[in-house]
């Protein structure tokens, strides 16, 4: 028979290392989030950016501004991350929402499927435009949205981080 004592951990520092474990995951998980979150608005500062630079084009060629960002006598711009007919690469929702505005013409939905009744203040004329976008960014029913001008004024109109 073997005399040799069984080596185990008790069941006191089992809970330590659980009670370690949980106090490091409280921590670490809403910072995760923050930067999950952070890492999408920077997604939405570059297609804004990029949505502007297609008006300016535009409106170079037509002297005026559209609120079509796909189709006939369009601005030729999709988010990027757009795959036709596969899962959708960005998560906010952009462009302008106007009484006949129909989906991939007037604005594209990201992968939070917000809608384009949030797409607040926009419109495209000879002047100038406003364009949006728009996104529930924690699941907590909070809208971030923003808006970009002309004169590439970007505004984050509304917070949804609180």
């Amino acid at each position: 028979m073997n005399n040799t004592p069984k080596k185990a951990f008790s069941l006191i520092e089992l809970m330590v290392v659980i009670a370690i474990i949980a106090i490091l995951a409280s921590v670490s998980i809403p910072n995760y989030f923050k930067y999950l979150t952070k890492a999408k608005q920077a997604e939405v500062m570059s297609n804004l950016v990029s949505l502007h630079t297609a008006q300016q084009l535009y409106y170079a060629e037509n002297d005026k501004f559209t609120d079509k960002l796909q189709g006939e006598d369009s601005l030729d711009w999709q988010p990027g991350g757009y795959k036709e007919g596969k899962e959708k690469g960005f998560n906010y929702t952009y462009g302008f929402n106007t009484s006949s505005a129909q989906e991939n013409t007037q604005y594209f939905v990201g992968k939070q499927n917000t809608q384009k009744e949030h797409l607040v203040q926009t419109y495209a004329d000879k002047e100038g435009f406003i364009a949006t976008a728009c996104c529930e960014l924690n699941g907590k029913g909070k809208i971030d949205i923003w808006t970009i001008d002309e004169n590439r004024n970007i505004k984050h109109v509304h917070k949804g981080l609180k």
